[in-house]
């Protein structure tokens, strides 16, 4: 049911966020710190390689004593680091004893040493290596290991198999491992899989040059033409042969999963061992629930019935277990199949099935939905319990199945001026921030997250708070949302330039709650920003979009004007409302046109109608999926931060989504 459009907000409320605006108002900005100049160019002279410029801005920077010169020490000598000697890297890290760039440094190093097979430096850093988050150096700390005689095979395997994409570093180890026979040929198929699954086929080649020439050969082929491969017969039901045959359903499946069906059909489901066919089904099965077709949960449950013929857990990716779960919570409300297929996936997923929130909802809905008794009953209501005790998407979901009234944490106790304090002189966030303002936000970024490491909540709410009062809303809620048991409300759901989005939001009769929600996930309420795509402003307005939307509500506009907070928002609530009624109301729908534009939830919503939050568990899109549950549970939140009437999560969900009402206008044809 779509929700009204809302009404004109009280005007205490108004008064209530125009105070709320004054007080989150930024500080008149610092004087820049002399030689900011520097910085600026030193990084502009790393990125068009120009060496010389970069190293006299070093020599610059340094004489300046200028704050963020390791900066600019760590720029010049990472753009030379394939000539570097160890002495030069053993000077820069005494230089910068403790901050983020000696250990980022530190990290660069440690995969050039890689490279360079010098495992004696290798050894000697990586013992002070502090961020331990580079998966190429650990494949490179196992190699190290394994030449000491420590036994490397469970973690190494782990990390050969998660790899995004060929590297050295695990390469080199699984190279290795193979020729001490730590690896056998079945874990190798394994890689193979993985790979051809995640479309990575220099890793799948990379990999079947292990087993030999002749296996290289025939997996090159299985790539290049896997119809060819399918249209002979197994004459011989070899490993080997079972495996190509294998990969060759799985590369078809990604491109033409009916023929993968019909090859199955015709005669593979049955020349292939149960491990084999379990894997090729399910990964028909994976690309059906990509394409949201309704035979997806039967081609899984072909997976399931050969993989228990197996008799072992399936080797599946952790994505393919999840698209299985998926596909099981599009089935029909009669399949009896449904739920049991929800907890048989949700179980084979381990570890990450239980610490995802998404899987601990959908599992708890399960045991409730097949409960036969009153322990049953129970263990999902307290299931539900855990999860409703948080504040975002699936504990709001979680409270409404338990019929609990939304409710918010209690704010934290205020911080004192020493805690305050101790984050304003903290040299990390000092330098994350000063970067973030000189517009260098990655590097400021990744300088502020290092210094965060090991703070406890009181600590992380202190240093979001620097980042408040400086105006820098995106790290302020990112650093705010790392806390593990305080929640401070106020700092993750900020409302800056409240009086000028909510006459906008009203103007356009939108819900202001919606337009703070959806400007939260896209920008973080950071004007600046622009996405790689091109998006700019507050509300992420593409180019194109912008003419589009000026031009039907006759807007005079200058291009360098996208980035002018009224006149972003005055495009981008106009465009919400336009999309929001092409789908009669629906705001699920609405933000996933606002992310991926109106054709895509158009074909999304095809087919017959579904529960509104399996709906959207199903969006083909990661991004997208995570937009509109992140927008609609943030609009919930700031709806009950306004005092405004809240609708709860499942209202803006929807009861169900599926075709467009046969009465309904046609969908605007025009709309960008």
């Amino acid at each position: 049911m779509p929700l009204p459009r809302t009404a004109p907000l009280r005007p205490a409320l108004a008064a209530l966020l125009v105070a709320a605006a004054a007080a989150w108002a930024p500080p008149a900005r610092a004087q820049a710190q002399a030689g900011d100049a520097v910085i600026v160019e030193a990084r502009e002279a790393l990125g068009r390689k120009d060496k010389a410029r970069l190293a006299a801005l070093r020599q610059a920077a340094l004489a300046q004593r200028h704050p963020l010169a390791m900066w600019v020490d760590y720029w010049e000598l990472g753009s030379r680091l394939d000539t570097a000697q160890q002495g030069e890297l053993d000077a820069f890290y005494e230089r910068w004893r403790g901050s983020y760039v000696e250990d980022r440094l530190r990290n660069d190093w440690l995969l050039e040493l890689g490279r360079r097979r010098d495992w004696a430096n290798f050894v000697r850093d990586h013992a002070a290596y502090r961020m331990q988050d580079d998966r190429e150096v650990a494949c490179y700390a196992m190699l190290t290991q394994h030449q000491a005689g420590q036994d490397v095979k469970a973690p190494a395997l782990a990390a050969w198999h998660a790899q995004r994409d060929l590297d050295d570093g695990c390469q080199l180890l699984a190279r290795t491992l193979a020729e001490a026979r730590k690896v056998s040929a079945g874990e190798i198929w394994q890689e193979m899989r993985l790979s051809v699954e995640a479309n990575r086929p220099r890793a799948v080649r990379a990999a079947a040059a292990l087993l030999g020439p002749s296996s290289a050969k025939a997996v090159d082929e299985v790539l290049e033409q896997p119809s060819r491969v399918l249209q002979r017969r197994l004459l011989e039901p070899t490993g080997q042969r079972q495996e190509l045959a294998t990969l060759a359903l799985m590369r078809l499946a990604a491109t033409d999963p009916d023929a993968a069906v019909q090859a199955l059909e015709a005669g593979w489901s049955t020349a292939l061992a149960d491990e084999q066919a379990a894997q090729a089904w399910a990964s028909v099965g994976r690309q059906a629930a990509l394409r949201l077709q309704e035979r997806a949960h039967d081609f899984y449950r072909l997976a399931w019935q050969r993989q228990r013929e197996h008799g072992h857990p399936p080797r599946w990716s952790e994505d393919t277990l999840a698209w299985g779960v998926r596909a099981a919570l599009r089935a029909p409300r009669l399949d009896r199949a449904r739920w049991a297929s929800v907890l048989q996936g949700i179980e084979a997923l381990g570890a990450a099935g239980h610490k995802d929130p998404a899987w601990a909802y959908w599992k708890a809905r399960a045991i409730k939905a097949r409960a036969r008794g009153e322990a049953e009953r129970e263990q999902a209501a307290a299931d539900l319990r855990t999860l409703a005790a948080g504040v975002g998407y699936y504990a709001q979901l979680a409270a409404q199945e338990l019929d609990q009234p939304p409710a918010l944490p209690p704010a934290p106790p205020p911080l004192t001026e020493a805690e305050l304090d101790a984050a304003r002189q903290t040299p990390g966030l000092q330098r994350g921030l000063a970067m973030a303002q000189l517009g260098l936000r990655d590097e400021g970024r990744r300088e502020w997250n290092f210094t965060l490491r090991g703070l406890g909540d009181r600590e992380l709410i202190a240093a979001a708070e620097v980042a408040c009062k400086a105006a820098d809303w995106q790290i302020c809620i990112n650093t705010s949302e790392r806390t593990r048991e305080l929640v401070d409300l106020r700092q993750r759901y900020p409302m800056p330039f409240a009086e000028a989005i909510t006459a906008r939001a009203r103007e356009r009769e939108l819900e202001p709650a919606f337009v703070f929600g959806l400007i939260r996930q896209e920008t973080r309420f950071m004007p600046a920003l622009r996405s790689h795509a091109g998006a700019s402003g507050l509300m992420q307005v593409m180019p194109a979009t912008a003419r589009w939307t000026a031009r039907r509500i006759g807007l005079e506009m200058r291009p360098e004007q996208i980035t002018d907070i009224d006149t972003n928002l005055r495009l981008g609530t106009t465009y919400l409302r336009l999309v929001l009624d092409d789908f009669a109301g629906s705001q699920a729908l609405a933000a996933a046109a606002y992310n991926a534009g109106p054709g895509r939830p158009r074909r999304w919503r095809e087919g017959p109608p579904i529960e509104a939050a399996a709906w959207a568990e199903n969006i083909p899109f990661n991004e997208t999926r995570d937009y509109v549950k992140k927008v609609l549970s943030n609009a919930t939140i700031y709806a009950q931060l306004m005092g405004a009437a809240v609708p709860p999560l499942k209202a803006r969900l929807g009861t169900t989504i599926g075709p467009r009402d046969a009465g309904a206008p046609s969908p605007d044809a025009n709309l960008p």
